[in-house]
C-alpha cells in the first residue's frame, strides 16, 4: 500500500485566503504538509510545494513555522504524542497477556487510523535527534515491558535479569510487523495481525527455558 496521494487543496483561493484566521491557516498548512511527507519524505519536499498546495505564499509558511523543520517538528509531536496516549493506556491495568494484547492492538489501531503519521515517523527525518525520537519511543515502550515481564518472569521461576532483552525483542517485533503490515501487497485486517502477534508472543513466552543452550 501507497501513501495516498496529495489532493488538491479544498481552501479557499489566495485572493480570499484572509477569510481564514491564523489558527485555521495553520492547520490548513500542517495538514497539508503532513500529506507531503508521508508521500515523499522530508527531504523531497520543499517550502515552495507546501505552499503551492497549501495555496498561499513562502512568506506565510514562514511566518507560521519559520521554515520547513518547524512544521516537520510540529508534525511529529502530535504524531507521537497520540501513538503514547494509545499504547500508554494498555499499561494501566490487567494481567500480562492483556497488556501485551492490549500495547500491540493500540499501536496496530495507530498505524491502521493514522498511516501518514506512522510513515512520517519511521521513514527519514531531518536530524540525527528527530530521527532517534521514534526509536526513544519504543525504548520507553520496552522499558515499560520490562517491568511486566520480570514480574512475570519471576513469578514463573526465571531470571528476571533477562527481562530487558525478551522487552526489547517484543516490542521491537511489533514495530517492525507494524511497519510491513503498511504496506503488505495482501494486508491482513488488524485483528488477524494482532491475534498472531499475542499468540507468537504469549505462547512463546509461556514455553521458554530457563537456561537456553546455543545450538552449535
Amino acid at each position: 500500500m501507497t501513501a495516498n496521494p496529495i489532493k488538491p487543496s479544498s481552501s479557499p483561493a489566495r485572493s480570499n485566503k484572509s477569510r481564514m484566521s491564523g489558527v485555521e491557516r495553520r492547520e490548513q498548512i500542517v495538514g497539508v504538509a503532513r500529506g507531503l511527507f508521508a508521500e515523499k519524505g522530508y527531504e523531497s519536499v520543499t517550502v515552495e510545494e507546501i505552499a503551492a498546495v497549501a495555496n498561499v505564499s513562502k512568506p506565510v509558511i514562514y511566518e507560521h513555522f519559520g521554515g520547513k523543520d518547524g512544521i516537520y517538528a510540529v508534525i511529529v509531536d502530535r504524531e507521537l504524542n497520540r501513538l503514547i496516549d494509545l499504547v500508554s493506556s494498555a499499561f494501566d491495568g490487567g494481567g500480562a497477556r492483556s497488556v501485551v494484547q492490549g500495547a500491540a492492538e493500540a499501536f496496530f489501531q495507530y498505524i491502521e487510523e493514522s498511516e501518514d503519521g506512522f510513515r512520517i515517523l519511521v521513514r527519514d527525518a531531518p536530524t540525527e535527534s528527530d530521527e532517534s525520537r521514534y526509536a526513544s519511543l519504543i525504548r520507553d515502550f520496552a522499558a515499560q515491558t520490562e517491568d511486566l515481564l520480570a514480574a512475570q518472569l519471576t513469578q514463573n521461576g526465571f531470571d528476571k535479569e533477562t527481562a530487558p532483552l525478551y522487552a526489547h525483542a517484543l516490542v521491537g517485533m511489533v514495530s517492525l510487523t507494524g511497519q510491513w503490515w503498511l504496506d503488505a501487497p495482501q494486508r491482513p485486517n488488524r485483528e488477524t495481525v494482532v491475534a498472531h502477534l499475542v499468540n507468537l508472543a504469549w505462547n512463546g513466552l509461556k514455553h521458554l527455558e530457563p537456561q537456553p543452550k546455543y545450538a552449535k
